[in-house]
């Protein structure tokens, strides 16, 4: 293998590493109805403890349902 053939694969690999961000920044983006209805009741209940919120909705950290909750209802306030 060249060093032409090792450049164009390190690219390759930071390309595709780029793409698998971009669809992880999607995910967190998009809640499903449930994961809505669960992250509203809890915020009701115990107010903005995103840890504790993010404990029971499985697959998402406190900083997703902060930055969910904040860009989705922030505005409305």
């Amino acid at each position: 293998m060249d060093k032409m053939d090792i450049d164009s694969s390190s690219e390759d690999n930071s390309s595709l590493s780029r793409a698998e961000e971009s669809s992880e920044d999607s995910k967190t983006d998009q809640f499903s109805e449930d994961e809505e209805a669960l992250i509203a009741t809890m915020y009701r209940l115990i107010g903005e403890r995103w840890a504790l919120i993010a404990g029971r909705v499985p697959g998402r950290t406190a900083e997703e349902i902060e930055k969910y909750w904040t860009s989705r209802y922030s505005s409305s306030e």
